[in-house]
């Protein structure tokens, strides 16, 4: 039977949340799930492949995290793009958008305990210009009813502050600042020259992510502060690119194969959280994190 998620989750800001963790121990961690662009409800959506790395995030205990365009939603009435063959069979109805929310629903209702953030991408945000509902909201309100007392609904970008505690003490935080990405990714740079731009003005955060273009890459960028002694010290300032679920290229049909765009790869990405005791001295214990990728 997997364990029910030790963490809490509060809102401190609209564009942010506060996940608290307990820890300590022999072995301790805490994983995460850091997903994007899953476009589950379209034709070429890897849904075996989403569904082992989800089922891995309840055997892990891991906390799932979502970016954006879990919806693809490009199959309704007005929308420029729909194209009557590129639509699921189980997604025939007169009321498209309710059968989305079914569909998916229907899906991930089996993590929803696990569940933390669902983001908004452009897909989604598209839909509620268009057709004045908010299908991320509305799934979120699906996967609370199935026992995703977790569940928060992110905007386009915002934050993620991992607290982690031991008793009444706190140990050193770590941020995630995320978006869901913009732009077309490049098909040199695959949109890593937003990293130095970025790195400019969200120097607060330990991790960066977003997706959207469908890349994969991790980028260490080192920077120098003081510590809470005053000294001078070196870490890590870590950009993820989270690839999606979706395989246009191989059907040798469609929009990207039209466009010329080149294949793409598949999967999201994990962060575990561990202590890392320095000099093998217990007092002078530090929480760090690994980042890898899910891919298979």
């Amino acid at each position: 039977m997997t364990a029910k998620p030790n963490f809490a989750v509060t809102r401190t800001a609209p564009t942010a949340l506060t996940v608290t963790t307990p820890y300590g121990g022999a072995g301790w961690e805490q994983w995460f799930l850091l997903r994007s662009d899953a476009h589950h409800d379209n034709l070429h959506a890897d849904h075996e492949l989403e569904k082992r790395h989800l089922d891995l995030a309840l055997e892990r205990n891991a906390g799932i995290l979502d970016f954006g365009d879990l919806f693809c939603a490009m199959q309704g009435k007005w929308d420029k793009r729909a194209d009557v063959d590129q639509l699921r069979p189980e997604l025939v109805s007169a009321k498209y958008l309710d059968r989305l929310v079914d569909y998916n629903a229907d899906f991930y209702q089996r993590y929803a305990a696990n569940w933390i953030l669902l983001g908004r991408g452009n897909h989604e945000t598209s839909v509620e210009k268009r057709h004045e509902t908010d299908l991320t909201e509305r799934l979120a309100e699906r996967l609370r009813q199935a026992g995703g007392a977790h569940v928060h609904v992110g905007s386009y970008a915002g934050w993620v502050r991992f607290q982690f505690t031991r008793g009444s003490r706190n140990s050193s935080k770590k941020v995630l600042r995320y978006s869901h990405g913009y732009g077309g990714g490049g098909p040199v740079t695959r949109d890593v020259i937003q990293s130095a731009r970025q790195a400019v003005y969200l120097g607060g955060a330990d991790i960066v992510v977003s997706g959207h273009t469908h890349d994969a890459w991790e980028l260490p960028i080192m920077r120098e502060q003081l510590d809470h002694l005053g000294k001078p010290q070196l870490d890590e300032m870590v950009f993820l690119k989270i690839p999606g679920y979706k395989d246009e290229f191989s059907s040798g049909n469609g929009w990207a194969v039209e466009k010329g765009m080149p294949p793409k790869p598949k999967g999201a990405f994990w962060v575990r959280f561990y202590i890392d005791y320095r000099r093998n001295e217990k007092h002078d214990e530090r929480i760090r994190f690994e980042v890898t990728r899910a891919k298979a």
